[in-house]
């Protein structure tokens, strides 16, 4: 299994990309005041808002929003496609599971692995990567994992505005 690392030559066309790479797309800390700051926009639930309810919640503390952890996880995972210059989107992610609750302080780090790639039927200069996504705490602990498609140019193609 072959891994990169973000800031390493980034594969830009669906033929790039390999069944069995894995990508290490860096990390994040959760702060208190973020968690807070996004439960209360987003998903308000005591056990995201107060210490006290959080303590008292099957979860033992004050803990993030897994909506929260997805968002984040985008951020890194759109910065690294950013990089690349080379999605052309996603029809979604299939399989969306919260393992273990993500806490103040926490450092997760974001692991990729292409599971699939196939080309499209209706289009012939776009192909599909389908890939597994880990969300790792600073203990190795998986904390969230997802199944997405994303959309990417074939090399030599017209490909709405990636290089050819």
């Amino acid at each position: 299994m072959q891994t990169m690392s973000a800031g390493e030559k980034m594969d830009k066309y669906l033929e790039d990309y390999e069944v069995g790479r894995t990508y290490e797309l860096g990390e994040f800390t959760l702060t208190e005041e973020e968690i807070i700051e996004f439960a209360e926009k987003y998903d308000p639930q005591p056990f995201h808002l107060d210490h006290e309810a959080g303590g008292a919640s099957l979860f033992g503390g004050l803990c993030a929003s897994g909506w929260h952890t997805c968002a984040m996880t985008m951020s890194m995972l759109v910065a690294d496609l950013k990089e690349r210059g080379s999605s052309l989107g996603s029809p979604g992610l299939e399989r969306l599971s919260w393992l273990k609750p993500v806490y103040p302080g926490d450092v997760l780090s974001v692991r990729l692995e292409v599971l699939q790639t196939k080309l499209s039927t209706s289009r012939p200069d776009v192909g599909f990567v389908t890939a597994k996504t880990t969300v790792l705490n600073q203990h190795g602990e998986e904390v969230m994992e997802f199944i997405s498609t994303g959309m990417f140019p074939r090399a030599g193609r017209r490909d709405h505005g990636a290089e050819s």
